[in-house]
């Protein structure tokens, strides 16, 4: 089911920027949390992680101490636990933390990247159950348990992350330890979410102004699993129309009047035939009539499959905050946050990094009329970070400006995307050097 808008006091995009009475705002999943909740001890109960290749690891679960299941995946970020935990981009996934202490500093108010907690299980060596901050709410512990999701910590996580590395993602489930049959029996028949309309899952269902009034073009916000934090970024350059990701383009031109396009990052697999074709199709026209148009992650794969180019899943994807992205142009090297599973064949070196299942979306046909060029790649794996479509104010990056959490090396992608829709407007002839 889409994620619902309602009025909720951790997110106002627009507070600050606009004199309106009328500025929307949306839950923080920490909000669960500013009021007194129930905390009483649990008892420790012994757990069990069990992987799809064979892998069996004893822990002992907190949180919700249910069940959980998904497409086992890790994230190497030594901080910011809470924007992980609530980046819609996890959707489908149990996330495995490499960093062995999460939950030091705790959780905090207006902290988060959504309204809930998107990954299906958590993996930890230690949760901390005592955090050390005069801002804190709460524990992970308290976190997890209070959005219904299950986590295992006193695993060997650099094991499970060697086995990721060296099989790939994997698919796995886990509970209670004295449920092994029923959880073997489970992960026997279980289906990668890949398969599931994850973009569907993570979007809102209906468009709305988030800064009304704001002195500056109207752009639309694709929301294919949007951060928050990309929302404030944009808010303060654009009034932004966050929109779902199957509203068509002639609807926002002619209802809404927007001036530029945006799609953001999001769950699964671009190529799937749901709400990530509709976005795709939206994106395309865009590009096509020369309306600037940016892409971040999942919105930069949807900018390579129209323009002809294939993606595929990777053997173990980019998630943490220390991805370095080479810039092909400048030739500087930014320190990036990134979090996908998918990327876009380089035309030259073909799929690198990929999953040993071979998955990808096959030849795709040209829908935006211009050819792309490859304008950024990963310093590690060469993998392609990054597209400018040639003669058209156009261009995606794989990896996220806007940080939370991570670096802010290339926060100035969102200046840049602004001052080509400006010049876009005023009718200068646009050069994506």
């Amino acid at each position: 089911m889409p994620r619902t808008i309602y009025a909720g006091q951790g997110f106002c995009p627009g507070a600050g920027l606009v004199d309106s009475a009328e500025i929307p705002s949306f839950p923080d999943a920490a909000d669960l949390m500013l009021k007194p909740f129930d905390n009483p001890p649990i008892e420790e109960l012994p757990g069990l992680l069990l992987l799809a290749d064979g892998g069996r690891f004893e822990g002992l679960l907190f949180g919700a101490q249910g069940q959980a299941e998904g497409e086992l995946v890790f994230s190497t970020g030594m901080s910011g636990y809470q924007e992980s935990l609530t980046d819609p981009s996890f959707a489908g996934q149990v996330l495995t933390f490499t960093y062995p202490l999460i939950g030091n500093y705790g959780i905090h108010a207006q902290c988060s990247e959504s309204a809930r907690i998107w990954p299906r299980g958590v993996v930890v060596r230690q949760a901390m159950s005592c955090p050390d901050h005069r801002d804190s709410l709460g524990s992970v512990d308290d976190f997890l348990r209070l959005h219904g999701v299950t986590g295992i910590q006193a695993v060997d996580t650099r094991a499970i992350t060697r086995r990721v590395r060296e099989h790939g993602t994997l698919l796995c489930v886990m509970g209670r330890a004295d449920d092994e049959r029923a959880l073997k029996r489970r992960l026997e028949v279980l289906k990668a979410p890949d398969l599931e309309d994850l973009v569907d899952e993570v979007s809102i269902d209906q468009p709305v102004l988030l800064n009304p009034g704001f002195r500056g073009p109207r752009l639309a916000a694709l929301d294919c699993g949007i951060k928050y934090n990309i929302l404030r970024e944009l808010c303060r350059r654009f009034e932004v129309l966050w929109c779902p990701p199957d509203i068509t383009f002639d609807v926002l031109v002619n209802e809404w009047g927007v001036e530029a396009m945006f799609a953001s990052n999001g769950p699964g697999d671009p190529a799937h035939p749901g709400k990530a074709t509709n976005a795709r199709h939206t994106l395309a026209a865009a590009v096509a009539s020369g309306m600037p148009t940016m892409g971040i992650c999942l919105g930069h794969q949807l900018l390579g499959l129209a323009s002809g180019l294939t993606t595929y899943k990777m053997r173990y994807g980019h998630r943490g905050a220390n991805q370095p992205v080479l810039d092909l142009t400048k030739k500087t090297v930014a320190i990036t946050s990134q979090n996908h599973g998918f990327a876009v064949e380089d035309p030259v070196r073909g799929m690198l990094a990929a999953h040993p299942s071979g998955a990808n979306s096959g030849p795709q046909e040209n829908m935006i009329g211009a050819e792309v060029s490859v304008s950024h790649i990963n310093a590690n794996d060469r993998t392609v970070e990054g597209l400018d479509v040639i003669g058209l104010p156009a261009f995606s990056v794989q990896y996220h400006p806007e940080a939370c959490p991570g670096p802010h090396d290339a926060a100035q992608l969102f200046d840049r995307f602004s001052e080509i829709v400006s010049s876009t407007l005023r009718g200068d002839a646009y050069s994506s050097t």
